[in-house]
């Protein structure tokens, strides 16, 4: 009588799946970025760093979120030793655009139906006044700060950026490469460089 083979959990086909992911370089991110998946794709980026100097390919499709979990993210991508390639795909929002411009002009990659937005920081306080003036300054700092990233990595004027920020601003791979979000639109895997 022969046994049937064993059935994976679905903890280790994510596992396995995960480790071909390594294996190969790549990361990816996808939907809403908070504070666990900061988390997971720091881990990632550091165990990638560990592997070797390759590049590291990271795959976004995120509509945004957490402005600190993007910030982390952000900061890792430029704080690894190898070089960070970003594949943008179905839609790079809001945090989503601090993750993307994190690697440096020439590794900014878009795929042909990507959509990329750019707006001002979200905020939803409640409380005392006190407290509710203290975030409305966190807002407006955050808002700068983001502006003038934004403004940096794409060589965009800061007041152009100001203006297109203030409400949703929506473009399409060539508008994002026309803007300086995106450098290249590929097809396929064989057009990323390097």
């Amino acid at each position: 009588m022969s046994q049937e083979p064993k059935k994976e959990s679905p903890e280790e086909k994510s596992s396995l799946a995960l480790n071909k992911l390594l294996q190969a370089r790549s990361v990816i991110i996808s939907g809403e970025i908070d504070q666990a998946l900061a988390e997971k794709v720091t881990a990632q980026l550091l165990i990638l760093q560990e592997m070797g100097d390759e590049p590291i390919k990271l795959f976004i499709n995120s509509q945004g979120g957490h402005v600190e979990a993007g910030d982390t993210i952000h900061d890792m991508i430029k704080f690894v030793k190898p070089k960070v390639q970003v594949i943008g795909t179905g839609w790079v929002a809001s945090a989503g655009i601090t993750i993307f411009l994190a690697a440096e002009k020439e590794d900014r990659y878009t795929l042909p139906n990507t959509r990329f937005m750019i707006h001002q920081p979200l905020g939803g306080v409640r409380g005392k006044v006190s407290d509710i003036e203290i975030e409305a300054n966190e807002l407006l700092r955050a808002r700068d700060r983001i502006n003038r990233l934004i403004s940096k990595a794409t060589g965009q004027p800061l007041e152009k950026v100001e203006q297109d920020t203030d409400s949703n601003y929506w473009m399409g791979p060539q508008q994002a490469i026309e803007y300086g979000i995106a450098s290249h639109l590929i097809t396929h895997w064989d057009e990323l460089k390097g």
